[in-house]
């Protein structure tokens, strides 16, 4: 709530931001434009009870490099790949994973805007199936998909994520019929613009800052999460992007990878890439 206070008794040439770190807005990619994505993911070494368990993790890395494409102003899709070293002692490329967005609502006027789109996700994985929770992202085969609504208000801007999540057998690793098949995820969102103070041109560095709040429900065992992730963004000449994140979990019960994770993200957009 202090964010949010901080962020709206701001100075008066300040513009929230939507470009949300750990998640997707509703809002889609500039149409005919090409992104090229690499997410740097490092996994500290942790202890931490999770479902009456004592968890130790090592520290881990996994490096995910995503090509992004706006076909329109409604449609975008993610194709990703996955590389760690979160399964095994040495690196090895894990599997692949597709995300297509639909924007379809938008109710814009000068200072504020209501979207709201619809997305699916697809992934599969070679590793072996070793935790509570899924994910997409390297760790589990799977499907997925879930609404997406972002509201602007003048100098802030909000952000809720909701869906569902189905795990499939991964890569020679079947799951087992005690194993997790379903969960639930959702998202809160929010970013502010601190710098520039004065907006003159696209071509000025902005510094945006944001705080995410994510979690997971597994309905059938009602294992969960939540976890924090403030994080900070520069935007350079409106094609580059450099995210620093630091997620950690807030309160859950669920076995995962991790209960804190430290992301580097590098991102290059090629606007207007062809006719």
């Amino acid at each position: 709530m202090a964010y949010l206070l901080l962020c709206m008794l701001s100075v008066s040439g300040l513009k929230a931001q939507e470009l949300y770190p750990s998640t997707e807005p509703a809002s889609a990619m500039s149409a005919k434009s090409i992104g090229l994505r690499l997410n740097n993911d490092l996994f500290p070494s942790s202890t931490y009870r999770a479902d009456n368990v004592i968890v130790n993790s090592n520290t881990t890395y996994r490096l995910n490099p995503e090509l992004m494409w706006g076909i329109n102003k409604k449609w975008m899709v993610h194709l990703t790949m996955y590389v760690s070293n979160c399964h095994q002692s040495n690196f090895k490329l894990e599997g692949s994973g597709i995300y297509l967005k639909y924007r379809f609502f938008a109710n814009d006027a000068v200072q504020s805007h209501f979207r709201m789109a619809a997305f699916g996700k697809a992934a599969i994985s070679n590793n072996p199936i070793q935790y509570g929770d899924i994910n997409l992202g390297g760790d589990n085969s799977g499907v997925g998909g879930g609404i997406i609504t972002t509201q602007l208000l003048h100098k802030v801007a909000l952000s809720f994520t909701g869906g569902y999540l189905r795990a499939l057998d991964n890569i020679g690793y079947p799951l087992s019929p005690g194993q997790t098949r379903d969960e639930l995820f959702y998202s809160l969102s929010t970013g502010c613009l601190f710098l520039p103070f004065e907006y003159k041109s696209y071509s000025q560095p902005n510094l945006n800052v944001f705080v995410e709040f994510l979690g997971k429900l597994n309905p059938a065992t009602n294992q969960n999460y939540m976890d924090i992730a403030p994080a900070l963004q520069l935007i350079l000449n409106s094609i580059v992007r450099l995210d620093l994140i630091y997620e950690r979990q807030l309160y859950g019960n669920m076995v995962r990878l991790d209960n804190q994770v430290i992301s580097f993200r590098f991102e290059y957009n090629f606007l207007n890439a062809y006719k």
